[in-house]
């Protein structure tokens, strides 16, 4: 593939990495439309977040047979195309005003959004030809993943105004922009050259009369593996705790307790993926000069740390920058334990980058089967919020902060302890 070629392709996979987030993170602010518009408990409120991410649970590993047999320009163009279709579900949610029918958006989307994984990250790699510059083009990838998490609860905060009577019409501005990137994506993909290392190598295979190993025996061998096995609970927590954080920080701070503007919620959240986009960065920088091990440890005992600062903080209030309803600038009172909160966003950022490279560490061949199971567990980022806000509704926002801290220990114990390599017969 030329280099013009390589460098379109690229910028398409960047735009997808960002759709992504874009999409996935609409059901961050679309919780505080259904606690208004459906008068949806704490839980409630975290269900379109969960089937967004349950449908990673069935999607994960199909994902990985599709791009195996089809490549990755087919199974691009079909996941902007259920993907289109999601939202499109979403808006249809609004006018219908159904719950459930906002549900089935939220689960379609994540078909697609699990796909568009599937794709990203490997071709990402397969662009800047594996190594150090493919590991690069994947946290430059993250980055716009990030940007898009930060401008995604600014935006819709924007659009709700008042969070008592927010209505999933006002979020249509929103959707339609995802709907139009997913339709001029599709068109592009479709008119352009992106390279199939992965069809390729099948096709020599066959030539040479190789047979593969079966899908069951796969999952098998991979599973033999400790540490992937301990990884990909790690994942599946380390995804909740990833959503859950800023979902229930914004569900807090629009509460009739608090009191505050979805729009200025909105911006403090969105500052919890700026740092993600910052530590991202950062990480990509320190990457090769610090193990997984070390960073791993060293951002999840931040995180508790964090946390429990946020939880057992005074109810004092502190100053901070955001957008207001009427899109002017200013400084504004919130909870000082929510800072804290936010300030977790630097310690997230590198988990899945960290949690991966541990996991797979000694897989070989079984690498590639690992990256569908990991897609499978991210159906976490779905669970835990429900749980958090189950928590939530049981005693206090503040209170179900314990189920992250809980998850955030085991996460430690996988790096210091969990992660250890046992060698598997071959």
């Amino acid at each position: 593939m030329n280099k013009k070629g390589n460098v379109l392709a690229i910028a398409i996979m960047f735009f997808l990495f960002a759709m992504i987030s874009f999409v996935t993170g609409l059901q961050n602010p679309m919780g505080i439309i259904v606690k208004a518009q459906f008068g949806a408990t704490n839980a409630m409120s975290q269900l379109g977040n969960l089937a967004n991410f349950i449908a990673y649970a069935f999607m994960g590993l199909p994902a990985g047979f599709i791009l195996k047999k089809y490549g990755y320009k087919v199974t691009a163009l079909a996941a902007v195309a259920v993907g289109f279709i999601g939202v499109g579900i979403s808006w249809l949610s609004g006018v219908a005003e159904s719950f459930g029918v906002y549900l089935t958006g939220a689960f379609v989307s994540g078909f697609s959004m699990c796909m568009l994984n599937t794709v990203v990250n490997p071709m990402l790699n397969t662009l800047g030809g594996g190594g150090n510059r493919g590991n690069q083009l994947i946290q430059f990838g993250g980055s716009l993943n990030s940007l898009a998490a930060t401008i995604v609860p600014v935006l819709v905060g924007y659009l709700i105004g008042d969070a008592a009577s927010a209505r999933i019409s006002d979020a249509n501005p929103a959707l339609f922009i995802a709907m139009g990137i997913f339709a001029l994506a599709f068109i592009i993909i479709a008119f352009s050259r992106i390279p199939e290392p992965e069809l390729e190598a099948a096709k020599a295979a066959a030539a040479a009369g190789k047979k593969e190993e079966g899908t069951m025996a796969s999952i098998k061998g991979a599973l033999s593996h400790r540490n992937l096995v301990f990884g990909i609970i790690a994942i599946f927590l380390y995804v909740g705790i990833e959503v859950g954080i800023p979902n229930i920080a914004n569900l807090f701070m629009t509460s009739p307790e608090v009191g505050i503007s979805a729009s200025v919620a909105g911006t403090v959240v969105g500052m919890y993926w700026l740092l993600m986009l910052c530590g991202r960065l950062l990480g990509g920088l320190i990457g090769g000069k610090v193990s997984s091990k070390a960073m791993m440890t060293a951002v999840s005992s931040l995180a508790i740390l964090f946390l429990l600062i946020g939880m057992f903080l005074p109810e004092t209030k502190v100053m901070f920058p955001a957008i207001n309803s009427n899109l002017s600038f200013s400084m504004v009172e919130i909870p000082l334990g929510v800072v804290f909160f936010v300030l977790c966003g630097i310690c997230t950022s590198v988990m899945w980058g960290s949690i991966f490279n541990l996991a797979v560490e000694g897989l070989g061949k079984y690498t590639s089967i690992a990256s569908g199971l990991f897609m499978v567990m991210v159906c976490g980022g779905g669970v835990l919020p429900v749980i958090q806000g189950a928590v939530a509704d049981a005693f206090n926002y503040i209170d179900s902060y314990w189920v992250l801290i809980v998850a955030l220990v085991y996460i430690l114990w996988f790096a210091l302890f969990g992660s250890k390599v046992n060698k598997v017969e071959k």
